[in-house]
């Protein structure tokens, strides 16, 4: 089944309120295609005359073996697409070897969620402004066995999206993010007309102070790998090392965040380039095809992440649907490896992208 069948299932069968929440962007929404033009842009460079009568797309992942260097991206309320919600995430990532990485406000618990989980599970987190909080939270995903920490640092508050806000979206009754108090996500229920209830939301519960230093704090509490989630510039790729991070995703959160940004594929190698191979770099956004995630590991991506295509097939159907959308995405990608003449994934380098990603060169 082709990507574009399971989007537009899932458009049909989700309330239009919901199908905003989970497509729309920040401000004019021009990040929602800047990734996507910037893909496009790049070109591939085949070698002939190798031997790829075997290719293996599997990869190592800060200790995680993955069946290609793929995994989902975190994204909040799975029950909004599918009654089973991360649980049947988390079988289907599973079923097709990739990682999922679990909201802060997932709609099933972290429990539950591990329990139907087959493959390897990472926890998506804000900074909140009550610390107990996230240490609670942080012991759980620990006991749960949950084998990361993914602190989104590009949203110290949630942007202005105005599909919610037109909306005056608000998460619906019979959805909640069960796995934290009713009083922390009591304004993220509240419908206001012409105002989205989960940028009310960030106002009220997301700390806008925190800096640098602060991740310190997050070392205390945890021996797990903390991963940053938003990392656009070489100069934060830099202090991320400096401070100890285990790993950085480069994303624009799915378009949702700052609007007329650089894209997240044009500021890879920049990123790529200030780590130095000191710790792994993942790409999220606009991945929608198995040569997206070549490209990527030509730009010196270790992995990619998928978002929105992981939910058109949670709501198609359930976890059948989240695991054929990444299987699909993993045949392609063998494809390409079989075409590009690279066997194993390290056979993936600078030396196979062509085109120069906006005008500059992507590395």
């Amino acid at each position: 089944m082709a990507l574009h069948t399971y989007e537009a299932a899932a458009e049909e069968r989700l309330p239009g309120p919901v199908w905003d929440f989970f497509a729309g962007g920040s401000g004019t929404e021009s990040m929602l295609t800047a990734g996507r033009e910037a893909l496009d842009r790049v070109q591939l460079r085949p070698r002939c005359l190798v031997d790829v009568s075997h290719c293996d797309p599997g990869t190592d992942l800060l200790g995680a073996r993955l069946a290609a260097p793929l995994a989902v991206a975190p994204m909040a309320y799975h029950q909004l697409a599918h009654p089973e919600g991360e649980v049947a995430s988390a079988r289907g990532a599973g079923e097709a070897g990739a990682l999922l990485t679990v909201s802060m406000f997932a709609s099933r618990t972290l429990e539950d969620i591990a329990a139907a989980a087959s493959g390897p599970l990472w926890l998506q987190m804000y900074w909140l402004r009550r610390r107990e909080v996230m240490r609670d939270l942080i012991l759980r995903a620990e006991a749960a066995g949950f084998r990361a920490l993914v602190l989104t640092v590009d949203a110290p508050r949630v942007a202005y999206r105005p599909r919610d806000a037109a909306n005056g979206f608000a998460v619906p009754p019979g959805v909640r993010a069960v796995n934290l108090s009713t009083e922390v996500m009591a304004a993220s229920h509240g419908s206001r007309s012409g105002e989205s209830a989960l940028a009310r939301h960030s106002r009220e519960q997301f700390d806008a102070s925190i800096t640098w230093e602060d991740l310190a704090w997050l070392r205390e509490v945890t021996s797990l790998p903390v991963v940053l989630k938003g990392v656009l510039t070489g100069e934060d790729a830099e202090l991320a090392v400096k401070h100890g991070v285990s790993g950085l995703i480069v994303s624009n959160h799915g378009g949702r965040q700052l609007d007329f940004a650089r894209s997240a594929p044009e500021c890879l190698p920049e990123v790529v380039d200030a780590v130095g191979g000191n710790c792994p770099v993942i790409l999220d956004g606009a991945i929608r095809h198995g040569a997206d995630m070549a490209k990527a590991l030509c730009m010196g991506a270790d992995a990619v992440m998928l978002g929105r295509p992981a939910l058109w097939g949670l709501a198609h159907s359930g976890d059948a649907g989240v695991a054929g959308v990444l299987r699909l995405l993993i045949d392609q990608f063998e494809e390409v490896m079989a075409l590009m003449g690279a066997p194993t994934v390290a056979d993936f380098g600078r030396s196979g992208i062509a085109h120069p990603v906006g005008g500059r060169l992507p590395f």
